[in-house]
């Protein structure tokens, strides 16, 4: 094999390294990721105990940050991560495929859950800074066909930028927020524009994002949903308890549970 098609190869070792790229660029603008994944694998872990293979979705999974993680954590349940960007896809598959099954799947769509081929209900599903985009709708319906794919009890925890409708208490929590980032040294990290710019010119990386190129633009935006209005949404689709279990300036936790 020639040496310009060996660099052309996304090694697991490769997409490591630009994985761990990705998680600095992303701690500029979530305040406390790591300690957000740790609680979100806090609720699972306590939300699946006694289950002998839970089933946990990452829904809007990117390159397989949060679901890695769950993964180390309950060894012996079964994870899916679920996007639709091929380059995070790659990425995902390459360095965390041992551990994480990856779907292509676009969520909201007619039929997304049955393109995840779960076999069983879910026990337990996440999302880390990913449902923001949806617009009320659409999350609305989610949330619902969220609740339906999971057994009673079981749990979906999403960890977002979520606001107070306080306008003046919001303020102060992105203050607090944006605080934390700089006395850690968050804001001095590769930033999102840097990261995709370095991507674009990565050999390695060409195929995935020639495919990326051809899908179009993805899902973007904030729908500016508060924190509140989650958990009224979250009611509204049928789950018996929700609330937020861990706050730091505007990024949030939380966690609704399907009863029985």
């Amino acid at each position: 094999m020639s040496q310009g098609v060996m660099s052309r190869r996304l090694t697991p070792e490769r997409a490591g390294e630009w994985i761990r790229r990705w998680d600095l660029q992303q701690e500029r603008y979530a305040c406390d990721r790591e300690a957000r994944f740790t609680v979100i694998a806090d609720v699972v872990e306590t939300a699946v105990a006694g289950v002998p293979r839970p089933l946990v979705a990452d829904l809007g999974c990117g390159p397989g940050s949060l679901a890695a993680r769950l993964a180390g954590r309950l060894p012996h349940a079964e994870v899916v991560g679920v996007d639709t960007d091929p380059l995070l896809l790659a990425l995902g598959r390459a360095h965390h495929g041992a551990h994480v099954r990856f779907a292509d799947v676009t969520i909201g769509a007619p039929g997304w859950l049955e393109g995840l081929d779960l076999g069983r209900p879910l026990d337990a599903v996440v999302s880390a800074t990913a449902l923001h985009y949806l617009p009320e709708p659409a999350l609305l319906s989610v949330y619902e066909q969220v609740r339906e794919s999971l057994r009673p009890g079981g749990v979906l925890v999403n960890g977002d930028h979520l606001f107070q409708e306080d306008p003046a208490v919001a303020a102060l929590a992105e203050v607090v927020g944006r605080r934390h980032a700089e006395r850690h040294g968050a804001d001095a990290a590769e930033d999102w524009r840097g990261w995709w710019e370095a991507a674009s010119a990565a050999p390695e990386l060409a195929g995935p994002l020639a495919e990326r190129a051809r899908r179009g633009p993805g899902a973007g935006g904030d729908n500016g949903l508060t924190l509140q209005r989650h958990v009224r949404l979250l009611h509204m689709a049928g789950f018996e308890a929700a609330g937020p279990v861990w706050q730091y300036g505007p990024s949030c936790v939380l966690v609704a549970v399907r009863g029985d």
